[in-house]
């Protein structure tokens, strides 16, 4: 594997097409320069020259509206291939630029989901003029409690309504002409008054009324105030309401990992190149052992959440309704990617120290964002709880499943607007783990990790929940990390044998998880209400990886390769 650099990057995966375009977003950072990039950041300046570029290349419209409503241009499709690398470039960049994307993606899936076909050009037409889109769920007194909405529609009696209240946290809510708002009927109860209709923020009775954070992005507050919604405005009504608002942020979150993995490639980059220049007691910061072990865990942190990554688009890009994997999948990127960005980020940060927060340095500007990236379209938490649904299925029922096929096709990921509702997902099942770990055990680390896993399988039994712990989310969030390693590393050797990653960096993962396992597991022993099984399982199960010197020596010669590699034009 290798770290992305942008100027060496080809998108040799992709079609001619989808490469230039790709590369247009490049050229529009480096043209623009380090300087400007990290001046607009500080100043939290709007970025209209983004805003420009969006709309002449109409790169949204192309990665992201399906082939049924493409009109003529054969390159438009939903493509989540093509999205993946969208974000990475931005997030490399600056997570602001990403943003702008970022809530269109929430919108637009809202529309591509609803049966509403006017709707449905509507938006096509917009994407094409290169406008995005908002997403008006949140709001400050109930977050994104859709139960709890106080925007209020009233009929009008001629099959439309008008609607009020306030929404919060809404992104692309100073500029988007079309903002899918969530709200509640007056003359109904419970589910069936939930309705999901268009708004545009240039309306009268549409009134903008701040931007809630300091920063490039617009995070809007905005109230509407009898605002007018025909039959054509609205999307969804009812249960499907609710089941749009979960199945669109699904679409949503498997964005963050590869944002994520976007900024901490270029704070390694600058970290690196700044230690390696950096002379202390006479030697390079580079020499000194903690920094060694410091930039060889990122980098393989890095890798791993790349191969992750990487693999998981493909169960994204071949899921149907009846084959529901993606949904964990998805879940773990978004909650453990971006976990492990933020951690590569704060170990990354005792090492450019100081330099890292110089206000020219692309470092500062990420120490602002890379917090946001775990704590987008759901917490890290409720990414968690919702992995824990499929644990027992995935340990203990493995189904005979086709295999997932390699998916970089210019295709029209369209089955991610076929979503059943979010019940029934403890029913969805997976392939068997254990054949990905079989293909790498001779290497002693892969085989210390799957020691481990096969032990955590058999933690229910020989441990099992006491009554309260079943309903303590606090205890199983602790057991979710050890689980989550299992299919976290799944995807990985699964990729790394498409890859054919070398067997240096898939040992170095390993040496890395069983290190994790074993901190994972103290952190089960040591909760207050751990019984004495558990905690006896818990020490059980702690392994010292094996380090082999060559390999370590090796890795460090591998990731100093990258000392002067990259910088940003100035």
């Amino acid at each position: 594997m290798a770290l992305f650099n942008p100027k060496t990057e080809t998108f040799e995966e992709f079609d001619p097409a989808t490469r230039a375009r790709l590369r247009s977003v490049v050229d529009f950072f480096e043209r623009k320069g380090k300087q400007a990039l990290t001046g607009d950041a500080h100043r939290g300046e709007w970025y209209e020259d983004w805003m420009r570029f969006l709309a002449e290349s109409r790169i949204i419209a192309h990665m992201a509206t399906p082939r049924s409503i493409s009109g003529a241009d054969p390159d438009k499709r939903w493509d989540t291939a093509f999205i993946s690398r969208f974000n990475e470039i931005t997030g490399f960049y600056g997570s602001q630029y990403w943003y702008a994307w970022g809530v269109s993606t929430l919108g637009l899936a809202t529309i591509w989901q609803s049966a509403n076909a006017k709707a449905h050009l509507r938006a096509a037409e917009e994407l094409d003029r290169g406008g995005i889109i908002g997403f008006g769920l949140s709001e400050k007194d109930h977050g994104a409690d859709i139960y709890a909405t106080d925007m209020l529609l009233t009929p009008d009696g001629a099959g439309g309504f008008t609607a009020t209240g306030s929404k919060y946290y809404i992104g692309n809510g100073n500029v988007a002409r079309i903002v899918p708002t969530i709200g509640r009927r007056t003359d109904l109860e419970g589910a069936d008054a939930y309705v999901w209709f268009i708004a545009d923020s240039q309306h009268s009775n549409y009134r903008l009324v701040k931007n809630v954070i300091h920063g490039q992005n617009f995070v809007s507050a905005y109230d509407l105030v009898d605002y007018p919604v025909s039959a054509d405005d609205v999307l969804h009504v009812g249960r499907k309401a609710f089941d749009s608002a979960l199945a669109a942020v699904n679409c949503g979150k498997f964005n963050i990992g590869m944002v994520a993995l976007g900024i901490v490639q270029h704070c390694f980059y600058e970290t690196i190149n700044q230690a390696s220049a950096k002379i202390l007691f006479g030697h390079p910061v580079t020499d000194f052992p903690q920094v060694r072990q410091i930039l060889s865990d990122s980098y393989v942190r890095m890798n791993a959440m790349r191969l992750y990554h990487e693999r998981a688009i493909d169960y994204m890009r071949s899921s149907t309704p009846e084959d529901r994997r993606f949904v964990m999948f998805n879940s773990i990127g978004k909650m453990k990617v971006t976990r492990e960005a933020e951690r590569v980020f704060r170990e990354l940060s005792d090492v450019i120290s100081a330099k890292g927060f110089e206000k020219d340095s692309y470092f500062s500007t990420a120490r602002g964002t890379i917090d946001s990236m775990p704590r987008l379209e759901g917490t890290a938490h409720v990414n968690m709880a919702l992995t824990l649904k499929f644990m027992p299925n995935f340990l203990f029922n493995p189904a005979d499943l086709p295999p997932v096929p390699v998916r970089r096709d210019p295709g029209d990921d369209e089955s991610l607007f076929r979503q059943p509702g979010a019940a029934g997902l403890g029913a969805v099942r997976f392939a068997d783990w254990r054949p990905a770990y079989a293909r790498y055990r001779h290497l002693p680390n892969v085989a210390l990790f799957v020691e481990q896993a096969e032990r955590f399988t058999q933690f229910p039994v020989e441990a099992p929940p006491t009554p309260d712990q079943l309903e303590d989310l606090d205890y199983q969030l602790a057991v979710g990390e050890l689980f989550t390693l299992l299919p976290y590393g799944q995807l990985i050797l699964e990729q790394a044998e498409i890859t054919g990653a070398s067997e240096d960096i898939v040992d170095s993962i390993f040496e890395i998880f069983v290190r994790d396992f074993s901190a994972y597991a103290l952190g089960v022993f040591s909760k207050a209400s751990s019984t004495t099984a558990q905690q006896d399982w818990a020490l059980s199960v702690l392994r010292k990886p094996i380090i082999d010197g060559g390999r370590t020596a090796r890795l460090h010669d591998e990731v100093m390769s990258y000392a002067g590699a990259f910088e940003m034009n100035p």
